[in-house]
């Protein structure tokens, strides 16, 4: 896989990168965002356990922009990489904002700006817009903490253009309520991996069937898949969201125009 340096804003309101499961570079007028960001090679406890990486981040570290916000969506190990904060934190001493119950673990990485936002909530520290919109998910960082902390997705404005990161999320009716209450979505990155057994992972995480019709459901111009191909989380195989995508694509009549992936380092401009 090649690496990329991110592109230029090019007079565009956002360029969005994908640099590998949930983080995204989106490069704004306003300020760079970084959501999720996870460098490490394990997912897990100490990077010594857990799914280790199958690819590499598509943009290297020393090559990302200055980072003015990062937004978290929760605390799992795929999603909350200290080692990634720490880094951030020295480098560009960036906003966090999170959910509520995540700021002393945040602070731990040497982050010092912290915004902890509820559901529907706006931030009030960022120079661009940005709500917690709610998600069906959970949080624990070890067998003892569990749903100490509060999870959701974002809703960053950029430039006119509105941008929906959906973090972990199983399917659940509050993406209507995202679509009316926060109104037109131009492009929605939407979780299309960890889904099997289903049995086990429909509390939690959406199958790509799923995601469809959580792009259906937001009426987003356009929808781009995340949360596949970099850690193999679950039993289904480290590509099958792809194939599976195409296949819920075709039974919805949604063209590959309207939802599809981005290849590792490549990116999508937004025009406002």
């Amino acid at each position: 896989m090649p690496l990329r340096r991110p592109p230029g804003l090019d007079g565009s309101a956002a360029v969005v990168t994908f640099i590998g499961h949930a983080t995204f570079l989106i490069q704004t007028a306003a300020g760079n965002v970084l959501t999720d960001p996870m460098y490490s090679q394990r997912a897990g406890p100490l990077n010594m356990i857990g799914p280790r990486r199958v690819r590499q981040p598509a943009v290297p570290f020393d090559d990302l922009p200055p980072i003015s916000v990062v937004t978290l969506s929760h605390n799992h190990y795929d999603h909350c990489d200290l080692r990634t904060l720490g880094k951030l934190a020295r480098r560009f001493n960036p906003l966090v904002i999170t959910p509520l119950g995540n700021g002393p673990l945040v602070r731990s990485a040497g982050i010092r700006r912290v915004e902890e936002l509820d559901w529907w909530q706006d931030a009030k520290t960022s120079a661009l817009p940005i709500v917690l919109t709610p998600a069906q998910h959970f949080s624990a960082r070890s067998p003892f903490d569990r749903n100490r902390a509060l999870w959701g997705g974002f809703m960053l404005m950029a430039d006119g253009a509105r941008i929906f990161f959906a973090g972990d999320t199983a399917y659940a009716p509050f993406f209507r309520d995202i679509r009316q209450r926060l109104g037109p979505i131009d492009l929605a990155l939407l979780p299309i991996g960890a889904y099997e057994p289903r049995w086990v992972m429909q509390a939690v995480h959406v199958s790509p069937a799923e995601a469809v019709q959580a792009h259906l459901d937001l009426e987003a111009s356009e929808s781009v898949g995340m949360n596949f191909g970099t850690f193999r989380m679950t039993t289904e195989g480290i590509d099958e969201p792809l194939r599976a995508l195409e296949e819920a694509r075709r039974a919805r009549n949604v063209p590959p125009s309207r939802f599809r992936t981005l290849p590792f380092g490549e990116s999508l401009w937004l025009r406002s």
